[in-house]
């Protein structure tokens, strides 16, 4: 009888051990899962919901259940009671023409310690909706135009020419000098030259029509000379005559060599430059 018992527990314990080792082993346990969407007339929540798209990109592998739900709700489908390892959604994304809007089904599978293992979407243009928007190309503000420059340069016509004269050949060594300067100036780099404005003066000796030519000859002259240096701007020139003194205590009316060196100043040729700042 003991014998026979013993019979017994050992068949038991043995077809134990064979049952435990024939399911770890099945096909079941081992296959991937398959990507099966369900009918979305299974839904319980038929109509899916609009979803907020900064909280679905936000769902990733290695994430409980509940860290899901949190982010995107419970499924929209009855997954059943007993550890699912499938959840399943239907989505509806805006698509920025009016009211329109697309549905997508979402699928969410976690693997054997519950954790978010893979997803996947039904329809080619729902994983799209996840993308972040093209950034909009900004408009470059257009630069700010350079300041305008004005700058006056004054020469001495007594330095520019022999007394009385005004043609290029009658220019003085020190008038030369001081409009190679001047050219030199207006070549340099960091200003852009736009135009001169060249002036002639003449002081109250002589008649006024003669006093007008002579000043208008030498700003022409002036002109002339910062042309052949190379400058190519546009230069225009006037005369003031004597109509602009710029002294005030030189008395008399004869042509004496006193009140010649005293009117010294209103002899003169400005040079009036605009032009902006060179644009780096």
């Amino acid at each position: 009888m003991k014998q026979a018992i013993q019979l017994t527990l050992s068949a038991v314990v043995l077809a134990v051990t064979v049952g435990c080792a024939s399911t770890a082993g099945s096909p079941a346990a081992s296959a991937e899962h398959s990507v099966d969407f369900p009918d979305m007339g299974e839904a319980w929540l038929k109509n899916g919901t609009f979803v907020d798209v900064e909280q679905l990109r936000r769902i990733g592998p290695g994430m409980t259940k509940n860290q899901v739900r949190e982010l995107i709700s419970y499924p929209h489908f009855s997954e059943g009671l007993f550890g699912p390892r499938e959840w399943n959604y239907i989505f509806n994304f805006r698509t920025g023409k009016g009211h329109e809007f697309i549905t997508c089904q979402y699928m969410v599978h976690f693997d054997k310690d519950m954790k978010s293992q893979d997803f996947h979407w039904k329809g080619t243009d729902c994983e799209a909706m996840l993308k972040p928007p093209a950034p909009v190309a900004m408009a470059m503000p257009a630069p700010a135009p350079a300041p305008v420059m004005q700058k006056r340069v004054t020469l001495s016509a007594d330095a520019l020419f022999a007394f009385d004269r005004s043609a290029t050949n009658d220019m003085l060594p020190k008038g030369r000098a001081e409009l190679d300067e001047l050219a030199r100036a207006l070549h340099q780099q960091g200003v852009e030259v736009q135009s001169l404005q060249i002036t002639g003066h003449a002081d109250r000796l002589g008649s006024q029509p003669y006093n007008q030519e002579l000043a208008l000859r030498r700003a022409s002259t002036v002109r002339d000379y910062l042309k052949a240096s190379g400058l190519r701007v546009p230069m225009h020139v006037g005369s003031s005559g004597a109509r602009e003194p710029v002294t005030v205590n030189c008395k008399g009316t004869a042509r004496t060599p006193e009140l010649i060196a005293c009117l010294q100043p209103d002899r003169r040729v400005v040079v009036d430059i605009t032009g902006q700042a060179a644009s780096k």
